[in-house]
């Protein structure tokens, strides 16, 4: 994938070497993404180490261009957290160079961000079943609408996230100073059964916002839009102010599945802004 920085074009070659997370022409052999082609016991699997690591030479421009949207990356992780859906990549990307210039190893605990800085050590929780992991950021994406972190399959299998291809999360970056000051020492134990661990309830709602204004006024026009394009019993839209910000969303909604289908509906009426949110 060529990502366009600064708008100099005579960094394009350059780009497209070191900033490439999707661009070597083998993987288009493979029509669509999955993961390893015989089941892989992932539970042994550990955690990325959180380690105080200079930033990557490569996939760290101020700002870059894909699918002709422009990013910025963000100067520092500090203070980073937040709530989203989570995509995952496997076998396709399996072996081939990250933004940050390491090899894409799906069996590892890594993930793809857009804007983080690279490296960076992220906490991603998910939000349905509990569970947590530890993942290095070290690649460029996922430029999927309404996505805000792509796990490596290992990373996702932990979550659980594989099986329906997305799952709400929380993102939380780690300062690794911190984080190892605060590791206490943790006996070995034997490990409890999945059921045991992570009880499967949902602890969120799923909301598609369609707009964020500050005037009042403005909501409620968009909010009566809406209302004119679905029925109340098949949808429930309302918004809500915080700090004189006016949020026009609809929802709870059942899955990202619907609200993926739902986003492309509203573009197609002229309504191009729908974002996932979670509450």
């Amino acid at each position: 994938m060529l990502l366009i920085l600064n708008k100099k074009p005579y960094l394009i070659i350059l780009i497209a070497i070191v900033l490439q997370a999707c661009s070597s022409s083998s993987r288009y052999k493979i029509n669509q993404d999955h993961g390893p082609s015989d089941p892989v016991d992932v539970s042994d699997i550990k955690n990325a180490i959180p380690k105080a690591e200079p930033r990557s030479k490569y996939g760290n421009p101020k700002n870059y261009k894909v699918l002709g949207k422009w990013y910025s990356v963000m100067p520092s992780s500090a203070g980073y957290t937040e709530k989203g859906i989570a995509s995952w990549y496997g076998k396709k990307f399996h072996g081939h160079r990250t933004s940050s210039g390491e090899t894409y190893n799906m069996y590892a605990m890594t993930a793809a961000h857009k804007t983080l800085p690279l490296p960076t050590y992220v906490r991603v929780t998910h939000l349905e079943n509990g569970r947590s992991v530890i993942v290095k950021v070290n690649d460029r994406g996922p430029f999927h609408n309404n996505r805000i972190i792509d796990l490596s399959y290992s990373a996702a299998k932990k979550l659980g996230v594989t099986a329906k291809g997305t799952g709400a999360v929380e993102v939380s970056a780690i300062n690794p100073e911190t984080y190892r000051k605060k590791q206490p020492y943790q006996p070995k134990i034997k490990r409890p059964s999945a059921l045991s661990t992570y009880p499967v309830k949902n602890q969120y709602k799923l909301f598609l916002q369609v707009g964020a204004f500050n005037s009042q006024k403005n909501a409620h026009k968009l909010h009566k839009r809406l209302s004119r394009m679905f029925k109340q019993q098949q949808i429930h839209s309302d918004f809500a102010s915080e700090k004189n910000i006016y949020r026009v969303r609809i929802g709870p909604l059942a899955s990202v599945a619907i609200a993926d289908k739902l986003s492309v509906y509203l573009n197609k009426k002229g309504i191009p802004t729908a974002q996932i949110v979670i509450d």
